[in-house]
């Protein structure tokens, strides 16, 4: 763990993985309810980053951070959401190819994983989400497409997502769902937030 001063009422620690980003997400937000970190505005969990806006003294808050022992996410921690997907995506017989397993095991696969939200980017309501074992890990499209349409479940890298809109996008699509990602008249707006559990189940209509 790493903390770096941004500015004067900023800042950012680095971690060394998704898993470290999401356990210190959690504490902080635990620490900061209790009353205990003194006043924050915001935790910006990323890839390998949080930073921490609107602190009244940030050298001294960074000193603080740096000596916790921050345990890991223990399995079935957090909040649960559960999405439907049909296994329909027309990259899944590449995806089962690259995986040496047949589609209707990549389904199993997906569906059998826990998958936590690391964070949120892109796009509103799109989270970035963790748990898939690295051997299972498949490589952005060569071509990215020009319009994804939205509820696309995808895969790129260690990541697994939802594209809660049309966009363009080069990961590869295995599925989709008509769960509604985004929406402002909601309270909170996006489905997925920073640690988050996700399980997804199969709706039906998927390839064999």
């Amino acid at each position: 763990m790493r903390t770096l001063v941004v500015g004067t009422r900023a800042l950012l620690v680095e971690l060394d993985s998704a898993g470290e980003v999401a356990a210190l997400h959690t504490e902080l937000l635990r620490r900061r309810d209790a009353g205990e970190l003194g006043p924050v505005e915001d935790l910006v969990p990323a890839a390998r980053t949080v930073l921490l806006d609107g602190v009244r003294d940030p050298a001294a808050l960074g000193e603080r951070i740096a000596r916790w022992r921050v345990e890991p996410l223990a399995p079935g921690e957090g909040p649960l959401v559960t999405v439907a997907v049909r296994f329909d995506g027309p990259d899944l017989p590449g995806v089962a190819r690259l995986w040496g397993v047949t589609a209707r095991e990549v389904a199993r696969i997906v569906t059998g994983t826990e998958f936590r939200v690391a964070f949120c980017g892109f796009a509103p309501g799109f989270g970035y989400l963790t748990g898939l074992p690295e051997r299972f890990r498949v490589p952005r499209r060569g071509s990215p497409r020009t319009a994804v349409p939205a509820g696309s479940l995808a895969l790129a890298g260690e990541y697994a997502g939802v594209y809660p809109r049309s966009s363009p996008g080069g990961w590869q699509l295995i599925g989709s769902t008509d769960a509604v990602l985004w929406d402002p008249e909601r309270e909170p707006a996006a489905l997925f937030s920073p640690g988050v559990r996700v399980r997804f189940t199969q709706e039906g209509g998927g390839r064999g």
